[in-house]
């Protein structure tokens, strides 16, 4: 399928037949909107989709974004978003907020949006919003939208900018309570990754391809490497790579005692480029050398 780009705020307004509010931010109603063609398109802006009609399916790579009615779709600038072919029965509703990188330019959003990780997630990873959280969520769409509607001044920017940080910890907010509210479905995911990493560490694999990594265990996962490592902090305090080099370490634990082999042996065995490293990991989890640990035990 053809990739279209579509660069700038601007293009994209006009392509749903929508007024440019400013060059480099813009707020769409969904019911005023041209629907897009059935397409995979590459934004070269942030959007924010408020979906309050199931009405038709976005891809992003490729699996089917999970959302339902009232739901918050993050997509960062290059992104590859697919459009699916809609229902002819449901007429779309919701909102749209899209904005250029260079709109955050001197602002101090600059610098910490790379926190808000949901722009990363993937598929089956969509916010979704009960009415509450919906009513705050438009709140903050109106309240930019009727910002852009103003003339211009220069504190237009500033407001705009601030009630962004609000609608993204708003959304902060709401990821972290649907991780609460989705807790069978995270154990799910934890138990499948419990696992593959156990399936991992009896096949050749650690030998050929070394450690597992966070993106290849998310990938295993059909989830993104962001809300993989987000699931895995929530649920166990500690870092999707943190947990994985744990998991590692209990496996270690257990081979050490196969005195037909040698520590490096051991630690090539579980996926080590360098014996050192191993012996080095192993002493920050437990304290003590892999050598110290066999002889002790």
């Amino acid at each position: 399928m053809e990739i279209i780009k579509i660069k700038s705020v601007s293009e994209y307004s006009a392509l749903r037949g929508a007024e440019t509010l400013h060059p480099l931010i813009n707020v769409l109603d969904y019911s005023d909107l041209k629907l897009l063609d059935p397409a995979s398109y590459n934004f070269g802006f942030f959007s924010i989709f408020l979906k309050e009609t199931k009405c038709g399916d976005l891809r992003y790579g490729k699996e089917t974004y999970d959302y339902q009615e009232e739901s918050l779709v993050f997509v960062a600038p290059g992104q590859i978003l697919t459009i699916e072919k809609y229902s002819p029965k449901v007429k779309p509703k919701g909102k749209v907020l899209i904005f250029h990188p260079d709109f955050l330019k001197g602002t101090a959003l600059t610098n910490i949006l790379n926190d808000y990780s949901f722009f990363s997630y993937a598929s089956n990873e969509a916010l979704h919003l009960s009415k509450k959280e919906k009513e705050q969520i438009l709140h903050v769409f109106a309240t930019i939208e009727e910002e852009l509607q103003q003339n211009i001044d220069k504190h237009s920017k500033t407001l705009v900018i601030s009630n962004l940080f609000l609608l993204l910890n708003y959304s902060t907010r709401f990821y972290d309570r649907q991780f609460i509210t989705r807790e069978h479905v995270n154990k799910g995911i934890l138990e499948r990754f419990e696992s593959i990493i156990n399936n991992y560490f009896t096949s050749r694999k650690p030998a050929e391809l070394g450690l597992p990594s966070v993106a290849w265990c998310a990938g295993e996962l059909n989830l993104s490497p962001n809300y993989f490592g987000d699931l895995i902090k929530k649920e166990t305090g500690s870092s999707a790579q943190e947990y994985i080099q744990t998991k590692v370490m209990d496996i270690a634990k257990e081979r050490i005692f196969d005195m037909d082999k040698s520590i490096s042996e051991i630690a090539y065995d579980l996926g080590f480029k360098y014996p050192q490293h191993f012996t080095r990991l192993f002493k920050q989890k437990t304290g003590i050398t892999p050598n110290v640990y066999r002889n002790l035990n």
